[in-house]
This record gives C-alpha cells, sequence and structure tokens, in this order.
C-alpha cells in the first residue's frame, strides 16, 4: 500500500499543479521548471502506436515546442516488442500516421547504442541507451500519466527507464532474465528495480539539465504501447503537473489518483497494485533520486499551496475528447 504522507522523511521539493488540461496549460507548467534546460533540447515523449487515442496531444506539444523549445528534438527509441514501431523504417511510418511531423523526431537508438553508468544499482553496473542520447545538453521528459501493463503506472521512470534504453539491448535487460524464451519473465519488484536504475543512468548523465511535465489525462489502466487495443479509460482527468524532482512528481500523481474515490480510482489502483508499481517510487527514493515528500503548488490560484485532495475536488467522470 501507499505510504502515508506523515510517514515520510526528508526533505520536501516542489511540484506545480494546473487544472488546465489545453495547450496552455502545458505551457504554464513547463515555464515553472525550465531554468536548466540549455543548449540541444531532447523532448523524451511517447509517440504511440498507429491512432493511439491516448496520448497527449500533437497539438499541445507543438505549441510547446514552437513557444518555449524553438530547434527542440523529439527523442525516441525502437520498441522490444515486434510491431509497428519495431524497426526505425516502421516507426518512422508510425510517426507519420500519428501526425508527428511538426519538429524533429530522433530515433536515438537507430545508428547504435552506448553505455551510461548506473551508480549505486544493485541489477546494472550500466545501461544501454540509444547513442544519439548524448548528442543532447538537456532533456525534457513529457509524460502521459497513466497505467501500464507490467509497470502498474507509467509516470516519468517509466518514460525515461523504458523510453531510453534502447529497442534490442538495454530493453532486454530490464525485462528479460537472459538464457531463456519468455521475452518478459521479470515482473513486479525486479522489474520496477531494473526500470528505475535504467532512469537513473539517463537522468544522472544529464544531471540538472533535465525537468519533468506528468500530463494526467486519458488515463487507461494500459500504457500506450497498446495503442487502439488499449482498455477504456474510466478514470477521470486530472490535469498538468511539473517539476525538477522526478520521484517527487511521480509520487504526487499517485497520490492524486489513491485521494479520488473508489469508484473513480478502483482500476488504475488495482492495476498498480496488482503489478507492485508502487516499488518504483520507494526504490527511487532509496537511490536517492528524489523527494517523495512535496509542496503542491496551485497555478489557477495565484500559486497557492495546496494538497492532493484539493487537486481531485470536483472531478467529473471520464469522458473521452477529441485528440
Amino acid at each position: 500500500m501507499i505510504i502515508p504522507y506523515n510517514q515520510r522523511t526528508g526533505n520536501e521539493s516542489i511540484v506545480y499543479f494546473t487544472r488546465d488540461l489545453t495547450s496552455r496549460g502545458l505551457i504554464k507548467a513547463y515555464e515553472r521548471v525550465c531554468g536548466n534546460i540549455t543548449g540541444k533540447v531532447g523532448v523524451k515523449l511517447h509517440t504511440g502506436e498507429k491512432h493511439g487515442p491516448n496520448i497527449i496531444p500533437r497539438s499541445w506539444v507543438r505549441k510547446l515546442i514552437e513557444k518555449d523549445l524553438p530547434g527542440a528534438s523529439i527523442i525516441e527509441t525502437n520498441t522490444y516488442y515486434e510491431g509497428d514501431r519495431y524497426t526505425t523504417e516502421l516507426h518512422r511510418e508510425t510517426l507519420k500516421v500519428n501526425g508527428w511531423t511538426f519538429c524533429p523526431v530522433d530515433i536515438i537508438d537507430e545508428e547504435g547504442v552506448v553505455n551510461l553508468p548506473v551508480i549505486g544499482g544493485k541489477w546494472f553496473k550500466e545501461m544501454s541507451v540509444g547513442s544519439h542520447l548524448t548528442n543532447y545538453d538537456s532533456m525534457v521528459a513529457l509524460t502521459h500519466f497513466k497505467g501500464h501493463t507490467q509497470g502498474g503506472f507509467g509516470g516519468s521512470d517509466k518514460n525515461i527507464g523504458i523510453g531510453c534504453a534502447d529497442g534490442r539491448i538495454g530493453k532486454a535487460w530490464i525485462h528479460t532474465t537472459p538464457g531463456q524464451p519468455d521475452q518478459w519473465d521479470i515482473a513486479k519488484e525486479e522489474f520496477m528495480e531494473r526500470m528505475t536504475e535504467s532512469t537513473k543512468a539517463t537522468i544522472d548523465h544529464f544531471g540538472k539539465n533535465v525537468t519533468y511535465v506528468n500530463v494526467m489525462r486519458n488515463m487507461s489502466v494500459s500504457c500506450d504501447c497498446e495503442g487502439l487495443e488499449a482498455e477504456p479509460v474510466v478514470t477521470p482527468n486530472v490535469g498538468i503537473l511539473s517539476s525538477t524532482d522526478i520521484l517527487a512528481i511521480d509520487q504526487a500523481c499517485v497520490d492524486i489518483v489513491y485521494a479520488m474515490t473508489e469508484r473513480q480510482h478502483h482500476d488504475l489502483v488495482e492495476r498498480i497494485e496488482s503489478r507492485h508499481g508502487l516499488r518504483q517510487l520507494s526504490y527511487m527514493k532509496e537511490l536517492g533520486m528524489g523527494n517523495d515528500r512535496y509542496i503542491l503548488i496551485d497555478l489557477d490560484n495565484g500559486g497557492k499551496r495546496m494538497t492532493v485532495k484539493e487537486a481531485v475536488k470536483g472531478l467529473k467522470p471520464f469522458v473521452l475528447r477529441g485528440k
């Protein structure tokens, strides 16, 4: 179960929150946490399977890049599973279908891999990521927060840990015990820890030059990897969060889900707990990746401090909106 806030220890980080689920809200949230984003910027975004219904709207991302990140590239990797993003050629066709054509999209494992050190890991000493990752000075993790088939939930940790590991080596290290036929045999606590160590390799590489934005919209229990096969969305839309602390932002999103009514959060909580997804959070804290205590700032109300219960107050039942 989730650790109650009053039982958590350590410092508090700042997490910003807006209910404005539009490009304006996305820009507002990002601009509060962009101070160290300089030089050549990679926007780590899940661009989705063909016609995926739940991904972050392209129009929002386009307006953010045009206003605040001119010259930035979206960065992606090929998938570990066979499908429409398994090879670079297939992946680029899917990008066209989904409309990611308004800025460069760098498939960072297109030309090989590079190993980044994992400091303090118990599963890995290094992680294999797309070689182009090291071409960037800064990274913006722009994450669609939702459920995940193996991770329980997909926040910034999953977006980076799986999303920057290359499609053939890094993702196999995370998902599969070598020398046996099951491509997906690693699960629960071990999977969370392996994925999180992968994330740590990437964010340690960028140091201060990385920031996080999580969009709590169209939150199916399924990952965007499932595309049109994703489970129906039954969790209400919430808003957009941003922080320079990866643990704080993912923890705040999970806390918001748990603060919903039973009817609102039942499916997503069941998905998180059945996969032991909360281990993502506790392991990030053990690895020193951030704080699970935070101050939540309401960007819609003059920057006042707010609670997670205030964030979910008055949530409306989910209604699928157009992309």
